[in-house]
């Protein structure tokens, strides 16, 4: 028989089965648990999906929602979201930013024009960027500062809050922005930046501004300390004591080289969305500052700036040999220098 019969009692009768194979009942154990370790791993995975594409959808909402509610939709190349790694916007990620570059020359007035745009509540210029020359060794680490800034992922302290609309710098015809303008202009024009250029007209005084500074970088007439900008008539006064000797016999190709890199710089940046400012006409003519808030799109405010103005007067008043100047100038397309003064 295939069964083995036990009699205990005469009254009991007990069959027992064969016993099963130990190995057999591993392997079905086995294949049980790998069977529900697939169904657990497939529904984490589901999950997983389900949660990574509900995060790119939400940061797609987010987006159009910022976009959504842009009531000028000509603007919307030059309105950013800037996502910065170095802290998080929060409540403003969709407070539009506008980006700019002030492009000038060194004493131009770009020093106290950037105080200017930086008592308006939603400015933050950073300042001259690219006097530190790591930043302008090639075209890649120009670009890679550019996408710091513009992502306001470099601070400074004219930096203002989350909520800034407008972020920019100034830079110098002669920090790099020529040798690359090329690229530069590619990346403004991709990016969407607004370029203020920023000159003045009267190049003489610039000189003078110029050869004053530099003076002063060495002999730091203000108690041992060099400043480039002051904030009292008495430090400007100290200052503009020193008057310079200008090399007469070099002046008018020394103005010629400085006009040919003002028309250069027009030309190169002339396919930018941008403004031309002059010195003297924002010192002139202060409702000129509310033409750059509307053309940076922003709300007009009253501009104010603690910076004094070092050199003022007449022009004779600062240059040592201004016979020698004036002699030289009269009847040159420069002749119109000696005479072009205008209030401080």
């Amino acid at each position: 028989m295939a069964e083995e019969i036990c009699l205990f009692t005469k009254d009991t009768l007990i069959i027992k089965t064969p016993k099963k194979s130990p190995a057999s009942l591993r392997m079905l154990v086995l294949v049980f648990a790998m069977a529900c370790g697939v169904y657990i791993c497939s529904i984490c995975l589901n999950q997983s999906n389900i949660h990574t594409s509900n995060k790119y959808l939400d940061v797609e909402v987010s987006r159009r929602l910022c976009h959504d509610n842009e009531s000028d939709r000509s603007q919307t190349p030059y309105l950013h979201y800037p996502k910065p790694t170095s802290f998080n916007r929060a409540e403003c990620a969709c407070n539009p930013v506008r980006l700019f570059a002030i492009l000038s020359m060194q004493r131009s007035g770009s020093g106290w024009f950037e105080t200017l745009l930086n008592s308006h509540t939603n400015i933050s210029s950073n300042g001259e960027i690219f006097s530190v020359k790591e930043r302008r060794n090639n075209v890649s680490s120009i670009l890679s500062t550019l996408d710091r800034v513009y992502n306001l992922d470099m601070f400074t302290s004219a930096s203002k809050n989350h909520c800034s609309a407008a972020v920019g710098f100034k830079w110098m015809l002669n920090q790099g922005l020529m040798e690359y303008h090329e690229e530069i202009v590619e990346y403004f024009n991709d990016r969407g930046v607004s370029v203020i250029l920023l000159f003045r007209r009267n190049l003489l005084r610039r000189m003078v501004s110029v050869l004053a500074n530099s003076y002063d970088r060495y002999a730091k007439l203000l108690n041992g300390t060099h400043k480039s900008h002051v904030h009292s008539h008495e430090e400007a006064d100290t200052l503009s004591k020193y008057k310079p000797v200008i090399n007469a016999t070099s002046l008018v190709m020394d103005l010629r080289l400085m006009e040919k890199s003002v028309l250069e710089a027009l030309e190169f940046f002339s396919s930018t969305r941008h403004i031309i400012l002059y010195y003297e006409d924002l010192v002139k003519n202060r409702t000129k500052l509310m033409d750059v808030q509307r053309f940076l799109g922003l709300p007009e405010m009253e501009l104010t700036s603690r910076q004094v103005k070092i050199h003022r007067g007449l022009l004779s008043e600062h240059i040592k040999n201004w016979a020698d100047v004036a002699k030289i100038l009269r009847g040159t397309t420069y002749g119109r220098f000696l005479h072009t003064d205008y209030s401080s």
